[in-house]
């Protein structure tokens, strides 16, 4: 049987469990694209598998990676001519799952044809972020004029979602720690960046929206930020929460919720039946890629490891180091 590399997770537990071993080499589909990996992009969700948290969806490979870039293999023969793949096709993609090998089977509706002037592996470091970001401000019905708080604006969502903002024309306010990563978040083009190591966030934040909050809050912290989040929320505001990161129960204030007209959106992407994904990703296709394109929204790429440095990428996330994105090159 034809195999390759991959990066599995031997058995559940700290960074060292993760290996390159080789696994049963993958066939395009009808429906999908064969691709040749050149970068995989990490994400805290991967962590979450290899600690024994966050199994794949069924059917889907077994080691982690949720988003890869490379090159086309091979076209399935059920992939509509009218999208004109073809070998040898830059693409980066939206994954269920397997990203962490040298070859992998995607289905065509998550993939996206990569700039000729972007580097193929930071294009890994892209379809997460932006297929979550995209899909939670146009559920939080974020407008132009309107003011965006991102918690965790250094992040590989965070990086992503202050650019993307910024390129809708929104006000958007951002979360980083320490003065270098609040500079750094600021050059990214938020207006406002506050150190969460450094004074009151809820306060700082009012006081840079002049006491009225944030329409919308896209929120990594989870239960530990409930309360501050619905302190800094606008009347009629939406907190929009994509991670866990402070735990996963809370408590909320529910009065203080009903005197605001706000509400409380939670989202998980990987889990969605592949028909939102494929409109999720159209939607990427159609409305942000062309800002990749032009160069308004980049990948922010803090590290790239080879797949033998895997465990040393998943520290980098569990740590914190990491601004933006880490990107394992096979």
């Amino acid at each position: 049987m034809p195999v390759v590399r991959a990066v599995v997770v031997e058995k559940p537990g700290d960074p060292d469990v993760l290996s390159v071993r080789d696994v049963p080499d993958p066939v395009a589909g009808g429906t999908e694209l064969l691709v040749e990996v050149a970068g995989a992009g990490v994400n805290r969700a991967d962590l979450l598998q290899r600690a024994g948290h966050y199994d794949p969806p069924p059917g889907s490979p077994a080691w982690p990676g949720l988003e890869v870039a490379g090159t086309v293999a091979a076209v399935g023969a059920e992939v509509p001519v009218e999208a004109g793949w073809q070998v040898g096709d830059r693409v980066a993609a939206l994954l269920a799952g397997g990203g962490y090998a040298e070859r992998v089977a995607v289905p065509a509706g998550l993939a996206l044809r990569v700039p000729d002037d972007l580097p193929l592996v930071d294009a890994a470091a892209l379809p997460e972020a932006l297929a979550t970001v995209w899909s939670n401000l146009r559920a939080a019905r974020l407008e132009p004029g309107q003011t965006l708080l991102v918690q965790g604006g250094s992040g590989g969502v965070g990086s992503a979602a202050v650019q993307l903002a910024v390129a809708l024309g929104v006000r958007v306010l951002a979360t980083a720690g320490g003065p270098d990563r609040v500079a750094r978040v600021r050059e990214l083009g938020a207006d406002v960046v506050v150190d969460h190591r450094g004074g009151d966030v809820v306060e700082q934040v009012r006081a840079a929206t002049d006491g009225r909050g944030a329409d919308v809050i896209l929120d990594v912290l989870g239960a530990g930020g409930l309360a501050d989040n619905l302190a800094m929320l606008a009347d009629d505001g939406r907190l929009v929460v994509i991670g866990m990161q402070r735990g996963r129960r809370g408590e909320l204030d529910l009065g203080a919720l009903m005197a605001k007209r706000a509400s409380v959106l939670g989202t998980m992407l990987r889990n969605r039946p592949l028909d939102q994904k494929v409109a999720i990703m159209d939607g990427v296709r159609r409305h942000v890629w062309p800002l990749v394109a032009s160069g308004a929204v980049r990948p922010v790429v803090h590290a790239r490891l080879p797949f033998e440095r895997a465990a040393d990428a998943h520290r980098l996330l569990e740590t914190g180091e990491a601004f933006g994105k880490v990107v394992l090159v096979r």
